[in-house]
């Protein structure tokens, strides 16, 4: 790889001396990893430094709607091909998204690797944003907003930290609000990718 910055970096713990390396690709995005010859199997996130705090109020919940949206089809796979293809592997393919950052993972067997390296890719990049499969997930977030509504020990935490942080956007709940969530378009969704999904703020995590 032409102008990558590698640094093996080694780290101990628990007595055992593990070796790892990060490098910076010429993009920006930087990369650690850690070969271990003694596991079958291969672990990758692709983390990306955004989340509920990087949101102004009319975006609140903008970071978990595109989390789900990049599974409902890319310019080449539909959300069913998605899923069928870390299912016929026995992969597991999962996103997350908490106040600071984004995380898309995958976790498959040793050989499958690549493949789930170029799914991961298709998805974080070549998402399609579909206008139609958008009005159908609006319904199943505000479905999540209100089960945190009505669960009182996620819900604890919401109001927690609307005390604690008021004021500041990390008072701000990661799944957005009914208003919020009801007024997104398509093209907020990519204004907000275009200005976040940049390459100094992606940082990838295999082993």
């Amino acid at each position: 790889m032409g102008g990558v910055r590698r640094h093996p970096a080694p780290f101990s713990t628990g007595g055992q001396h593990i070796m790892y390396e990060k490098q910076t690709l010429p993009n920006g995005v930087r990369i650690v990893y850690e070969h271990m010859p003694h596991v079958r199997s291969a672990a990758i996130g692709v983390w990306i430094g955004v989340g509920s705090r990087y949101e102004s109020p009319c975006e609140t919940g903008s970071a978990h709607f595109i989390e789900h949206m990049l599974f409902k089809g890319t310019q080449k796979r539909s959300a069913q091909q998605i899923a069928a293809e870390m299912d016929d592997v026995g992969g597991i393919l999962n996103a997350f998204t908490s106040k600071e950052c984004t995380c898309y993972h995958a976790k498959v067997v040793g050989d499958d690797l690549e493949q789930a390296v170029e799914l991961l890719s298709d998805l974080v990049f070549h998402s399609t944003l579909d206008p139609v499969e958008l009005e159908k997930e609006k319904g199943v977030v505000l479905e999540e907003i209100n089960m945190v509504e009505d669960s009182p020990e996620d819900l604890v935490h919401e109001l927690l930290s609307a005390a604690y942080f008021q004021g500041h956007t990390l008072a701000q709940p990661i799944l957005g609000t009914a208003q919020t969530v009801s007024s997104f378009a398509r093209e907020d969704l990519l204004r907000y990718m275009d200005r976040r999904y940049d390459s100094d703020r992606i940082f990838i995590a295999a082993a």
